[in-house]
């Protein structure tokens, strides 16, 4: 396995990190951190944090729950799919996990957030497929940064999760 104690995995909102991550953990025998739910457990739903304190509020919550993450046991941690826009956030990411990117196309992102109940602050109410696709746009470059890129698309959560154990196995 890498050097690095952790692998993080990185994508766009609905690309499948938490439920991967789970398998994920179980396949590398680690434990799984989602940061969101941490967030949501300590500061209520995302969604009041926006409205709260903007995105600029709920990026620094975030990334003191990464922080946390990062220091403790090896883990599997399911990034926010907007994690990788706060600089410091990134820069932790990269210095201390293996970064896996689960790449979803645009079009299986977008059926996937239409039948999501979840509200994306990001995204508007109703969902604005043209905001989720520049978002999208500004992000890939970033998620592309990781050291394992996987195509996430219509395959099995096991099918991938068992696929991302080995690539993480063999480095």
């Amino acid at each position: 396995m890498t050097a690095k104690a952790h692998v993080a995995l990185l994508g766009f909102m609905a690309a499948g990190k938490s439920t991967i991550g789970k398998r994920l953990a179980r396949e590398l025998g680690l434990r799984f951190v989602d940061t969101d739910s941490l967030i949501v457990a300590r500061h209520g739903p995302i969604h009041e944090i926006f409205a709260r304190e903007g995105e600029a509020g709920f990026r620094l919550r975030e990334f003191e729950v990464v922080c946390e993450a990062l220091d403790g046991a090896p883990a599997v941690v399911a990034l926010g799919g907007g994690a990788v826009t706060h600089p410091p956030t990134r820069a932790l990411v990269a210095e201390r996990a293996l970064r896996v990117f689960i790449d979803v196309t645009e079009s299986e992102l977008l059926a996937r957030l239409e039948r999501s109940k979840a509200l994306r602050p990001m995204l508007g109410v109703p969902l604005d497929a043209k905001r989720m696709r520049l978002l999208l746009e500004r992000r890939r470059p970033l998620y592309a940064e990781s050291e394992i890129v996987v195509a996430g698309g219509r395959r099995s959560r096991g099918e991938l999760a068992r696929e991302i154990a080995t690539l993480v196995q063999a480095r």
